[in-house]
């Protein structure tokens, strides 16, 4: 991915916030970690809001090519070429695929055929919706079969996909709330396990473990000699427990929304993040 200019003023205010946090919260050990996931999440948030965006332009994309499409069926069935009525598309406004069009009326234009155009026109838009589409439309065009018809065809299959893809959100809408709530409710639950269960153990001659290695520790940790654990042992894996549900929870309801593994970037980023400030905030506060 290529950086911007947002990625890299992600980078420096993270760098910002890691810096003081080296400097003034070393000795605090909660509150260091809540920074350092603060200084992560303003790292990864320009990453993520350029997969959003470029996953809507990639939407606008495919419904303007669907209006291209019915339009140059129609400038087609009145008997106008399709090089021509491609030449005279290029003056409309489609939104997200006008610079692809002009380019591709811009090669007609120049000589360049028809097929080699849609070609260069499909490999620059890289969406496999609008390939498969072009696929169909060039081999009409060689063939010198009945262009209008297969735009026709071809603007009806477009609309007939996206409106599954709609009423496949609108259906799948109340599942990704469910699985939001479902969620914070498993937040909840880990919080009450952290701070109202795990310290009964406290009083159970647990010993004390204060170094960063409470994993390690648990691990090597020695019961039947009397070796103790502490509650922040117990606790130090329900952190990554939230950080991996969370990130896995996000990839699947991206997938049931909207097909995509990459369309779930954004709710695993949402979680985990939610997972990681509101866990390490609340040991701050408590």
């Amino acid at each position: 991915m290529k950086m911007k200019k947002m990625n890299w003023v992600g980078i420096a205010f993270a760098s910002v916030v890691l810096l003081v946090d080296l400097i003034f919260f070393r000795n605090d050990r909660n509150l260091f970690i809540f920074l350092i996931g603060l200084a992560l999440a303003i790292i990864a948030l320009p990453f993520v809001m350029s997969v959003i965006i470029e996953n809507k332009r990639q939407e606008n994309i495919n419904e303007m090519f669907l209006e291209f499409t019915r339009n140059l069926a129609e400038s087609v069935n009145t008997g106008t070429p399709i090089s021509k009525s491609i030449v005279n598309m290029s003056r409309k406004n489609y939104g997200s695929l006008d610079p692809y069009i002009r380019k591709l009326a811009n090669q007609i234009s120049l000589g360049i055929t028809v097929n080699q155009a849609l070609r260069t026109f499909s490999s620059d838009v890289g969406s496999p919706v609008i390939s498969r589409a072009i696929a169909l439309i060039s081999e009409a065009e060689r063939a010198g079969g009945e262009v209008d018809y297969i735009l026709g065809s071809v603007a009806k299959s477009m609309a007939e996909v996206e409106k599954l893809k709609n009423e496949r959100k609108a259906a799948i809408y109340n599942l990704i709330v469910q699985g939001y709530i479902i969620f914070f409710i498993f937040i909840g639950i880990m919080l009450v396990l952290e701070f109202k269960i795990l310290p009964l153990t406290g009083g159970s001659g647990f010993g004390s473990f204060s170094s960063f290695n409470d994993i390690n520790a648990l691990q090597n940790a020695d019961l039947t000699a009397g070796a103790g654990i502490t509650p922040d042992a117990l606790a130090a894996p329900l952190l990554y427990l939230l950080l991996a549900q969370g990130l896995f929870t996000g990839l699947t309801i991206g997938k049931l929304a909207e097909g995509s593994i990459k369309a779930g970037i954004k709710h695993s980023f949402i979680l985990t993040v939610m997972a990681l400030l509101i866990s390490t905030g609340a040991r701050v506060i408590f």
